[in-house]
């Protein structure tokens, strides 16, 4: 078993700082090189408590303390390039280390705790709980990570730009993904990370993708080329729960509930919730049969881009600034019970509004026309 920092100072989890503070000065004055002790017990000491004070519960491993100790500097750009190949590959090493250490204890149903990464990688905590559920605290920098089970987790999730070889992909086969306090604590899912949940949920705070102008690979001046590093968080039988999503990101469910959609989304699910003010840039949401989009804040409808296109699962495709600019005041007036909601100078709509799969199919048959008998109910476009 791995000695934490605690054991080293001979204290218990959880210990207050005075605790941890006095247990220092003991074996500091037991182990001191001025007192006769041993110089590398002292420093094993003094380092477990600077360790302590910044919450790292275990020592750095001897692999941690070599990949420490390397520097780089004055260095070509190919020279980067190959350094970064050579961390990201020591990385994806730790995390598959780590993926078979997590399956060994769930076999098993263990509960333990253990550091991979180092420093200079990236730093993460894995605990496997009694619940069966993985804990995760620290930033996921590269390589894969697949478990049999739920997982919460405290910290951002991005992946190398440098190689596809090493992407990131975190992919739970059962049970939820969750970041705990996401919006609060800020975290995010960026730069071309895949996360997969075969089963459950997902919640997540902004996520964010990359998209970039490369230089010619076969160096011809002023010819540049878009790279794009796709962020991508699917889970078909389940929700995802995000905040702003921006900049080349897709997101696959069966319900995604967001705040913002802005620059080039792809969104697929049966059941869309957005419940910010913001479609925009190339947004392409593709609604599953039977489904529906929800707005739902007390927005302008300027908000919603005229790039964003909705994709039926038929393959039609309906412009949002159809929708928007020519059919939204019949809509309303037709479909709005409380005429009083509605104000047609200021193009706003209560508290939002919902567009069904079925309206959205309808609407590709015919031009829309307010008509006496049911068509709200037959289209299904409902004001809730």
């Amino acid at each position: 078993m791995v000695e934490s920092n605690y054991d080293i100072l001979g204290v218990v989890e959880g210990s207050s700082e005075k605790e941890i503070r006095d247990a220092f000065r003991r074996l500091a004055l037991q182990f001191h090189s001025d007192r006769g002790g041993e110089n590398e017990q002292f420093i094993k000491i003094k380092q477990a408590y600077e360790d302590l004070k910044i919450g790292k519960k275990y020592p750095e491993t001897d692999l941690e303390k070599l990949k420490n100790s390397r520097v780089y500097s004055g260095e070509s750009e190919e020279s980067i390039r190959q350094k970064n190949l050579i961390l990201g590959q020591q990385i994806s090493k730790e995390m598959q280390t780590a993926e078979e250490w997590a399956a060994a204890l769930n076999r098993a149903n263990s509960t333990a705790t253990r550091l991979f990464g180092s420093k200079t990688l990236g730093e993460i905590e894995l605990e496997r709980k009694a619940n069966g559920a993985l804990s995760i605290k620290g930033n996921f920098m590269a390589g894969s990570l697949k478990y049999d089970g739920p997982i919460i987790m405290q910290g951002n999730i991005t992946s190398p730009s440098w190689t596809e070889e090493f992407r990131t992909l975190i992919h739970v086969t059962k049970g939820d993904f969750k970041f705990i306090n996401p919006i609060d604590n800020k975290y995010r899912i960026e730069n071309g990370a895949k996360l997969i949940v075969d089963n459950g949920n997902v919640v997540v705070g902004n996520v964010f993708g990359r998209k970039f102008k490369a230089q010619d690979p076969d160096g011809r001046v002023g010819v540049y080329h878009t790279k794009e590093h796709r962020t991508h968080i699917v889970a078909p039988q389940g929700k995802i729960i995000a905040e702003n999503v921006v900049n080349t990101v897709l997101l696959d469910a069966d319900t995604i509930i967001a705040l913002n959609l802005e620059d080039d989304i792809q969104i697929r699910g049966r059941e869309i919730l957005i419940y910010g003010g913001k479609v925009t840039y190339d947004t392409v949401i593709e609604l599953r049969k039977n489904g529906s989009i929800r707005f739902f804040e007390n927005f302008s409808l300027q908000g919603i881009s005229n790039d964003a296109i909705i994709r039926l699962e038929n393959g039609k495709e309906i412009s949002l600034f159809d929708i928007k600019i020519k059919k939204i005041k019949d809509l309303a007036d037709e479909f709005v019970p409380n005429k009083n909601e509605y104000n047609k100078d200021s193009t706003m709509i209560g508290n939002g509004f919902t567009i069904t799969y079925e309206m959205l199919d309808n609407l590709s048959k015919k031009p829309l026309k307010p008509q006496k008998t049911g068509w709200a109910s037959k289209l299904g476009f409902s004001k809730k």
